[in-house]
């Protein structure tokens, strides 16, 4: 029995320590978890809301300031070239020479082509000498005539042989004008073989070659010319849209744009550009498409650089009213729906309501508002995500995509100069 007692006191001895520093490590594991907690706790410093919770989100806001707001208009249409001329061969022959080089501006009376001109020169001399026998036979007649007038005072030659003189003196002058035409009309076609430029402008491929037989029963087609400095835009506009508008003027509601007769005009080329020049409209038409209801307008884009070519489509801003102490927004701020347009606006107690207001058309990716806001009051553009029920919000100004505020700039260079310490 004293051997088995010591056999289990020593047994049992060893297990004695390692339980004692298994609570020992449970004590100092709980210690280090308080001191954690207590330390989060120090360090959250954020602002509790009124209640006690999170603090108010922050959302984009603007601010309504009403201005003159021009109603702008984006329309498709095809660019047209001002002026427009078919150089045609007038006069039959081989074409011999091409004086010009295609694609270049030619002036007006330039030489552009040269047909065979020997038939219309051999032409214009036979008419020269035959007005040249005309005039002599009128020298001739002329003065038989004047030697026969005093004979017939005097009875000396009978009354018919004086009137016979004088018809062939009449007869005489007829032939010599005849002969002129004649002369003229060979001067006429003697040129038509020089094939000039009927206008300014630039040219375009030649329709034929040398060698080539042209204008032999029908005015040959050379080339096309077209005047491309200003150039036209047509394009076309609802009857319903232009009547609204002409109602909204007469009404009061609107006042013309920039306070003329021509409104303003704005190119958009394909790639989405603007181009550089504006416009001013030059007409409305009277008649309306019975087929499309559409109006067709032009307008005039000087292109002294000939940047704009004919044909060419392009989408037209037109701004043909202004509408007084309205309000642009960004078109993320407006809810578009079949029930109305919306905006959300931010209260001065931070609570977010829906308000319906009147969209008037687009001005430069911005929603022209009409009605339904007042000035000073704050717009909702972003942030729709961080809305929770009827929490209140905290607006901050907002900012379009691409642009800094400078505080935002510097902050990082503070940063850096601060962790550099």
């Amino acid at each position: 029995m004293p051997v088995l007692r010591a056999r289990l006191s020593l047994s049992i001895a060893p297990a004695l320590p390692r339980r004692s520093s298994w609570r020992a490590s449970l004590a100092w594991r709980a210690l280090g978890l308080s001191a954690l907690l207590a330390g989060c706790g120090q360090s959250n410093t954020a602002p509790a809301g009124p209640a006690g919770g999170m603090p108010p989100a922050e959302v984009g806001v603007v601010t309504v300031t009403p201005r003159d707001v021009g109603l702008i208009t984006e329309l498709p249409g095809r660019l047209e070239a001002s002026r427009v001329a078919q150089v045609r061969a007038r006069a039959a022959g081989i074409l011999q020479k091409r004086l010009f080089v295609e694609g270049s501006d030619v002036k007006v009376g330039q030489s552009l082509f040269e047909i065979d001109a020997s038939p219309y020169q051999s032409a214009f001399a036979s008419a020269q000498g035959s007005l040249a026998k005309a005039e002599a036979n009128l020298m001739q007649a002329s003065a038989q005539a004047e030697r026969y007038k005093p004979l017939a005072e005097a009875k000396a030659i009978s009354q018919q042989e004086f009137v016979n003189a004088q018809a062939a003196s009449k007869q005489a002058e007829a032939d010599v004008a005849i002969g002129k035409a004649a002369v003229q009309t060979a001067r006429i076609n003697l040129n038509y073989a020089a094939v000039t430029a009927p206008i300014s402008g630039r040219i375009g491929r030649s329709l034929v070659t040398e060698g080539a037989l042209v204008g032999q029963g029908e005015a040959t087609p050379l080339a096309v010319i077209q005047q491309i400095d200003p150039m036209y835009v047509n394009f076309t506009q609802s009857a319903g849209d232009v009547m609204k508008l002409r109602q909204a003027m007469a009404d009061g509601k609107l006042k013309r744009a920039s306070g003329s007769n021509a409104a303003s005009v704005r190119v958009l080329l394909e790639d989405g550009s603007e181009y550089a020049r504006p416009g001013k409209l030059l007409f409305s038409d009277l008649t309306v498409d019975a087929t499309t209801g559409q109006i067709t307008l032009r307008a005039e884009v000087p292109n002294p650089g000939g940047a704009l070519l004919p044909g060419l489509y392009v989408r037209v801003r037109l701004e043909q009213a202004q509408a007084s102490n309205a309000i642009t927004l960004p078109q993320q701020a407006v809810t578009r729906s079949p029930q109305g347009d919306s905006v959300m606006v931010v209260g001065t107690d931070g609570k977010v309501k829906p308000r319906p207001v009147k969209v008037g058309g687009q001005q430069r990716g911005q929603w022209v508002i009409l009605d339904g806001l007042k000035a000073g009051e704050q717009v909702m553009v972003d942030g729709f995500q961080k809305l929770r029920g009827e929490a209140p919000v905290k607006g901050v100004p907002w900012q379009a995509p691409g642009s800094k505020p400078a505080s935002t700039a510097s902050a990082p260079a503070s940063t850096a100069s601060g962790a550099s310490r």
